[in-house]
């Protein structure tokens, strides 16, 4: 866990129990969760405000809408995100992949490997 402890999280995840399991996974790597925003506008509105990120956990489908205007917002912050998605990084548009991707189901380990790769740890 070494690393992690303290980063803050952001997580985009409009499925409650799902977001309920990522947050107990978060802090259990000692990472502090932020949100979870359960639709794209929440998510953007987190990203461009003014709270300290670090990573964040992105569902590529929210409510129904897809979540990239929130990977761009926070992309141009600098800030490191893994997507979210039961289809793997083959469901992801070409401009997307290459970045970390937890397919889902996924396990505690997943989450961990998915948010060290993101942040380079």
């Amino acid at each position: 866990m070494d690393g992690l402890a303290g980063k803050r999280i952001l997580v985009v995840e409009d499925e409650s129990l799902v977001a309920m399991l990522i947050e107990t996974i978060l802090e259990d790597l000692g990472c502090t969760p932020v949100g979870p925003a359960a639709s794209v506008d929440e998510g953007l509105a987190l990203a461009r405000g003014n709270a300290v990120i670090d990573a964040a956990l992105l569902d590529v489908n929210v409510a129904g809408r897809q979540v990239f205007p929130v990977a761009e917002a926070l992309a141009a912050r600098g800030v490191p995100f893994v997507f979210s998605t039961g289809y793997g990084e083959a469901g992801l548009p070409d401009e997307w992949r290459g970045r970390p991707t937890l397919q889902k189901p996924f396990t505690e380990d997943a989450v961990q490997t998915a948010i060290r790769a993101a942040l380079s740890l």
